[in-house]
């Protein structure tokens, strides 16, 4: 049985839960951006770091942290992402530049989940979405 993932990801983490086999696993992908690793805003403008430099070693430590949660998803047959903010859309994106879009099941925006709230609605998820085949016999 192929395996299904879904994931909740914002810009510091992606909390995955595959589905297949009858069971859910989870994994987690830290970004590295932590609370005290900023790329912009006041204090590093004062550095005198210029702000598009600043915005290029974002974009490129964001999509150094997708790859990581494709190389994760990148099997899946289906894919649902869900997530509150940008990251979202952001892996959407980087999905369809890797040519995975089309296992893409649905993009939705969710608030902050606990851990066993995320399996449960991914598991939910693919359960209604899975509609067995029927024989003609």
């Amino acid at each position: 049985m192929k395996t299904q993932a879904g994931l909740w990801i914002d810009h510091h983490k992606a909390f995955i839960v595959f589905v297949g086999g009858g069971k859910e696993t989870t994994a987690l992908v830290e970004s590295g951006l932590g609370r005290h690793r900023h790329f912009s805003g006041h204090f590093l403008a004062q550095s005198g770091a210029a702000d598009d430099q600043i915005d290029q070693e974002f974009k490129v430590h964001l999509n150094e942290y997708y790859d990581r949660v494709i190389a994760q998803i990148g099997d899946a047959s289906a894919i649902l992402i869900l997530g509150p903010g940008e990251a979202k859309v952001e892996l959407e994106t980087r999905l369809k530049h890797k040519k995975l879009d089309k296992r893409i099941v649905g993009v939705e925006t969710a608030d902050k989940m606990t851990d066993p709230q995320m399996v449960a609605k991914v598991g939910e998820h693919f359960r209604q979405s899975y509609v067995p085949r029927r024989s003609n016999t």
